[in-house]
């Protein structure tokens, strides 16, 4: 079995910061994309950032310049550092990984979601 679960979420005012993490644990051999997503209310999920094994990474228009992705492949981890945020950024974030376990099957997972709250 493979899980992600991430950790960071919260409340925040505008204009501050919060860093989400997600660990992806089970029978894995190796980790390849991972992402964080979001949903807004009433809204279709989103991609926010995304980053390959080698580090490369790309960013929704809208948080480039804001947020951060990074990764500790050691440990099977991405992580965001969300700055300046705005009340538009309220979602529930969910962390994404494309990877293939011990069997060698690859697949793609999810992360239960965790709640970032902006108050303006």
């Amino acid at each position: 079995q493979v899980q992600l679960v991430e950790s960071g979420g919260g409340l925040v005012q505008a204009g501050g910061s919060l860093r989400l993490s997600c660990a992806a644990s089970g029978r894995i051999f190796s980790v390849n994309d991972m992402g964080w997503y979001r949903q807004a209310p009433g809204k279709q999920r989103e991609l926010v950032a995304h980053i390959t094994r080698s580090g490369m990474t790309n960013y929704a228009d809208s948080v480039k310049g804001r947020f951060t992705i990074s990764r500790d492949n050691a440990w099977n981890m991405v992580n965001l550092q969300m700055d300046s945020l705005k009340p538009e950024d309220t979602a529930v974030y969910y962390c994404n990984a494309d990877l293939r376990k011990s069997d060698l099957t690859l697949g793609t997972y999810w992360g239960q979601g965790t709640q970032v709250t902006v108050s303006s």
